[in-house]
C-alpha cells in the first residue's frame, strides 16, 4: 500500500511539473506565434484587433511585399552574413587555440592564466575605454570593429577548456609517443573528440553576431555597411515620415501598413537564426553538459 502511495505520489508530482514546464514553454513561444499570425494579417484587421492573435487575419503577403521594399532589408542580409561568416571563422579559430593552452596543466602559470581570463568576466574597462582602443587602432567606421572586440568569448572559453581537460589524457600521451606534435594533436585528436561542444560554441557566436545592434551603432558611420539588426531597429523606432521616406519606403505604402511591416520586418530578421537549431540540436544539450561539468 505504502508503494502504490508513493506511486501515485510520483505522477502527481511529474504531472504538476509537467504542467508548470509546459505553461512556461507557452509563454516564451507565444510571443512569436503572434508576431508570426500578424506579419500574415490584412493591415486593417490587424489595426482594429485587440487582445490574443491565433491565427492571421484574412492571410496575405502584402506586408511581406512591402518590408522587401526596403532598400535596407537587402543590405542588411549581406552585411550580417558577412559579419557572421568571419566573426565566427575568427571566434572559433582563437578560442579553440586558447582553450587548447589553457587545458594544459603543467604550463608555467597555468593558474594565473586561467584566473586572469576569469577576471575578464566580472570586470571590463567600460563603453569609453573600449571605443578609445578601437579609434586607437582605426577601426571606426570598419567591419573589424564588430569583429576583432569580441573575438573571444570568455564563457564559451572556459566551457571549451573544461571539455578538452575532461578528455583521457591517455590520447594525448599515445599520440606524443608516436611523434605527434600539439598542431597534429590538436587537429587529428582533440577536435574530432569535442565536436559535441564545437557545434554548439559556433551556435552561440552565430546567435551573438546575428542578434549585435549595439556595436554597430557605435562604431559604423557608413550606412552601407550596417548590419541587418541596426536597420531593423530603425524600422522599430522609426515614427516620423521623414526618417521613414529616408530609408527606402514608399509612403502611401508605409502608411498603410506600418505596424504590419514591423511584425514582418522582424520575421525576416529571426526566421534565418531560428532555422539554424534544429540541425545543432542534437549536439546542443550534449555539448554544453560536456564542457559544463566537471566530475
Amino acid at each position: 500500500m505504502e508503494l502504490y502511495h508513493k506511486n501515485i505520489r510520483y505522477r502527481l508530482e511529474n504531472l504538476a511539473v509537467g504542467f508548470v514546464l509546459f505553461l512556461f514553454a507557452v509563454l516564451c513561444v507565444y510571443p512569436v506565434l503572434y508576431v508570426l499570425f500578424a506579419s500574415f494579417s490584412d493591415p486593417m484587421k490587424l489595426a482594429q484587433h485587440t487582445g490574443l492573435l491565433w491565427k492571421p487575419l484574412e492571410f496575405t503577403l502584402e506586408g511581406y511585399k512591402v518590408a522587401a521594399s526596403y532598400q535596407g532589408i537587402w543590405k542588411g542580409y549581406g552585411n550580417t552574413i558577412l559579419i557572421v561568416v568571419s566573426g565566427v571563422t575568427v571566434n572559433m579559430c582563437l578560442t579553440v587555440l586558447a582553450a587548447y593552452v589553457l587545458s594544459k596543466k603543467e604550463l608555467y602559470l597555468h593558474r594565473a592564466m586561467n584566473l586572469f581570463v576569469i577576471f575578464t568576466m566580472y570586470f571590463s574597462g567600460g563603453l569609453i575605454p573600449t571605443y578609445m582602443v578601437v579609434k586607437g587602432l582605426h577601426l571606426v567606421n570598419s567591419m573589424l570593429a564588430l569583429i576583432l572586440p569580441v573575438a573571444i568569448n570568455t564563457w564559451n572559453l572556459i566551457i571549451l577548456r573544461t571539455s578538452m581537460e575532461e578528455m583521457p589524457k591517455s590520447l594525448t600521451e599515445a599520440a606524443k609517443i608516436d611523434g605527434a606534435g600539439d598542431w597534429t594533436i590538436l587537429l587529428k585528436v582533440v577536435i574530432p573528440l569535442i565536436k559535441p561542444t564545437l557545434a554548439v560554441l559556433v551556435l552561440y557566436y552565430v546567435v551573438q553576431h546575428w542578434n549585435s545592434w549595439f556595436n554597430a551603432m557605435i562604431y559604423l558611420q557608413s550606412r552601407e555597411k550596417y548590419p541587418l539588426q541596426l536597420f531593423l531597429r530603425e524600422i522599430l523606432v522609426s515614427g516620423t515620415s521623414n526618417s521613414a521616406a529616408s530609408q527606402g519606403f514608399d509612403m502611401t505604402e508605409l502608411d498603410q501598413y506600418k505596424q504590419l511591416v514591423k511584425y514582418c520586418t522582424t520575421i525576416l530578421a529571426t526566421a534565418p537564426i531560428l532555422c539554424i537549431y534544429p540541425f545543432l540540436q542534437k549536439y546542443f544539450v550534449k555539448g554544453v553538459l560536456i564542457g559544463s561539468v566537471k566530475e
